[in-house]
């Protein structure tokens, strides 16, 4: 088909010429001197056009090898981009193989081409991407002082370089590389000098959370630990746990009532409403001498005690066991509502008992009292104070036989 078509085109060019320069009509004189030559104009026209494509040829052969030292720079430019590009790609592949040593050798071979002349296109950056990869390679063989100075160079290439990706790139590697060296004082200082858009990216804000956990400052960790939780980085199990581990750890952060009282107020409410957040308060509250702050931090949650599970249950009972001291009148009907609501749990006939027994009511104490004393799930402690009290309420009894058993089954706790 295409012989059929250029066939057809010849023909159409043939009859055209044929019709156009078939009448030959015009002539041309050229006179010279003593010399004269008649030609026919299809000729001339001829003449003419051959003469423009010599002189075409022999400018652009001119140019051709006036422009070869150029052409020949460029061709030799061009062959070690290809190879610092060959490099690069097997410096990664190489560290991503894991083996160090030759993505080492390879990026500094991407710095050998980037650095000769005549200069590469693109030259600042693959040698960024290779410096990078070369302090990465440094790192994990365990060579700090080269790491830092091939980190300090790729920071110097992408200051001079017209976008920021490469020392945003630089700085967070910098940064997760002084939080494996347990350096969380660098680490912060690195991610501070991010660029305020970037230290808002979700990578960005975990190297923050891990710094801030690094360096004991719970109360940073949980704001950012919250913005994580926003931008959904982790799974809802998994950002509950890290909330709470980072509510205790603020709880734990407070040295007296003052302070413990400060950082209760700084958690936000739904960690208020946490039960085991709320029991980690507690026991805090009752070690530094605040039992009332304890068990006002307690009342919103036992006042929803039926929809805790029976973990969430048993850690705030026995906390509350903790700040029993002083109890007031108030609790009397919340103890009865629980052992009504939920009968069989020993860690709430713990906390009633105790409540009983702080209020003197000695008669109504006397049986969540024994089943916490004989609960064996419960904490050796909780068991003991059980007995002891259980003891204490015989000798008000004049039952010094009873007394003396609970106080033998208090001594054989262990």
């Amino acid at each position: 088909m295409r012989v059929v078509v250029w066939a057809v085109l010849l023909f159409v060019v043939a009859v055209v010429a044929a019709t156009t320069l078939g009448t030959n009509d015009g002539l041309v004189s050229v006179a010279w001197g003593g010399w004269r030559a008649d030609l026919s104009l299809n000729l001339f026209v001829l003449i003419i056009l051959g003469a423009c494509f010599l002189v075409m040829g022999a400018v652009r052969a001119v140019d051709s090898l006036l422009t070869l030292p150029t052409r020949a720079a460029e061709w030799r430019a061009l062959q070690r981009e290809r190879a610092a590009q060959r490099a690069l790609r097997e410096a990664h592949l190489e560290f991503d193989s894991a083996r160090y040593l030759r993505a080492q050798r390879a990026a500094e071979r991407v710095l050998g081409f980037t650095r000769g002349t005549p200069p590469i296109p693109e030259a600042d950056e693959l040698s960024l991407l290779a410096l990078l990869v070369l302090a990465a390679s440094l790192h994990r063989l365990q060579d700090r002082e080269g790491r830092q100075r091939a980190l300090e160079q790729a920071l110097a290439l992408a200051g001079r370089a017209s976008g920021r990706p490469g020392a945003e790139a630089a700085l967070l590697r910098a940064a997760e590389w002084s939080l494996e060296d347990r350096d969380a004082a660098a680490a912060q200082r690195l991610l501070e000098s991010l660029p305020p858009g970037v230290s808002r990216r979700t990578h960005a804000l975990r190297l923050r959370l891990q710094a801030a956990r690094l360096a004991a400052q719970p109360a940073e960790a949980l704001k950012i630990a919250r913005l994580l939780a926003k931008h959904q980085a982790f799974p809802v199990a998994a950002t509950q746990g890290l909330l709470r581990t980072l509510c205790t750890q603020v709880v734990d952060a407070a040295h007296d009532a003052d302070e413990l009282r400060q950082a209760w107020g700084t958690l936000e409410p739904a960690d208020r409403r946490d039960p085991l957040v709320v029991a980690h308060a507690v026991r805090r509250a009752a070690r530094l001498g605040a039992p009332a702050d304890g068990r006002a931090w307690t009342r919103p949650v036992w006042d929803r005690l039926a929809e805790l599970s029976t973990e969430e249950r048993s850690a705030l009972a026995l906390a509350y066991c903790d700040c029993v001291q002083g109890v007031g009148q108030d609790w009397l009907a919340p103890m009865e509502q629980a052992l009504s609501t939920v009968p069989r749990d020993a860690a709430l006939a713990a906390a009633a008992g105790m409540t009983f027994a702080e209020r003197s009511l000695w008669g109504i104490a006397a049986a969540p009292l024994e089943r916490a004393a004989r609960a064996t799930e419960l904490p050796g402690d909780v068991r003991r104070r059980a007995w002891r009290l259980l003891a204490q309420a015989a000798r008000g009894a004049d039952d010094e036989a009873r007394a003396l058993f609970c106080d033998q089954q208090a001594a054989a706790i262990e």
